[in-house]
């Protein structure tokens, strides 16, 4: 197995990626295709003082900057981003797995690779941790604008992905609302309510957003505005929590000492809702395997995100995903009988 890792993408460019990638391809045993840069790639192997085992470097020398356009990327047509994308198109690389500019990374995808038959849009995926375990919240940001029937799709795909990846024979989905009746919500919400009450999909009703956290569902499904507000919005929950809870420890002497005794304890909770132990979002639906990570992620993020698409190219996510959406009931663009 081969995964095209974006060298130049995230925050922190080549250093944290690259150690990322040579951590995967050690721990996995997996051959690791690096893109980008490579004069910058082969500065990352001699900072690391190791040999780089199962790594191939692939040059590509322009990048995506984490606060560049759309527009910017018909310009660059040898940004490590658009190339890794190409060597999955060409089969040189089973998936690709990017730290970089999200919008830039769908963008491409979708062009180059496009949508899996049947499919009307790709969704970007990400396993979040609740009280019973993990729930899969799609789309968080990939389809700002969707239809009744992307939703019941984006349903379809989320139930493959938690039946192969997590091992739930059955799993629960829930459609994020505004309220637990179905009376509740705009036009799209209520006519997605109706497809999905009427689908063989183990759909329980509407879930709230004080629900995602809460194990209620296995998989909530939304539009990608909805999906990725609430992301970003418990994102910072958990950073301000642990701010505050950090700087009200330091102002007590025997805060501090209660600390000592519990940070074991809070390391792992810390580690539960730690976004670099899930390695990334994925793009569900896309004719090719494409893991996309937190602009801020660290080492070991990338090295879960390269694991991530390995068990995603290991469990033949794509075709379930297409032999599933070729037996719905609707096919793409028209409505149930």
């Amino acid at each position: 197995m081969k995964i095209a890792v974006d060298a130049m993408g995230g925050d922190f460019g080549p250093r944290i990626a690259v150690t990322g990638a040579v951590q995967a391809a050690q721990d996995f045993n997996l051959e690791v295709l690096l893109v980008g840069v490579e004069a910058l790639i082969k500065k990352e192997f001699d900072r690391l003082g190791r040999a780089a085992a199962n790594i191939t470097i692939i040059d590509a020398p322009e990048a995506v900057g984490m606060g560049d356009g759309i527009f910017a990327l018909r310009h660059q047509k040898r940004s490590s981003i658009r190339v890794g994308v190409q060597l999955v198109k060409e089969r040189r690389a089973d998936a690709f797995v990017s730290m970089g500019n999200t919008a830039a990374v769908v963008y491409v995808s979708r062009k180059v690779l496009g949508a899996l038959a049947g499919v009307n849009k790709p969704a970007l995926s990400l396993l979040v941790p609740t009280l019973k375990g993990m729930t899969l919240l799609l789309d968080v940001g990939a389809n700002a604008n969707c239809a009744p029937e992307d939703l019941e799709q984006f349903a379809v795909m989320g139930r493959i992905f938690m039946q192969q990846i997590m091992g739930l024979p059955n799993p629960s989905i829930g459609l994020m609302s505004i309220g637990e009746e179905k009376s509740k919500g705009n036009e799209l919400t209520k006519e997605a309510f109706k497809r999905l009450q009427a689908s063989p999909l183990n759909f329980i009703g509407n879930i709230e957003g004080k629900d995602i956290y809460s194990g209620r569902a296995d998989i909530i499904v939304s539009d990608g505005f909805t999906g990725n507000v609430a992301l970003k919005v418990s994102e910072g929950v958990v950073e301000t929590l642990f701010s505050l809870a950090k700087r009200e420890i330091m102002k007590n002497f025997f805060a501090k000492i209660g600390f000592l005794l519990m940070k074991r304890h809070l390391k792992k909770l810390y580690k539960q809702v730690d976004y670099s132990e899930y390695g990334g979002a994925q793009l569900l639906g896309l004719n090719g395997v494409c893991i996309i990570g937190h602009g801020r992620s660290s080492s070991n993020a990338v090295r879960n995100a390269v694991r991530l698409a390995r068990d995603f190219v290991a469990n033949g996510i794509q075709d379930r995903i297409r032999e599933e959406i070729a037996k719905a009931a609707c096919p793409a663009g028209e409505a149930r009988a």
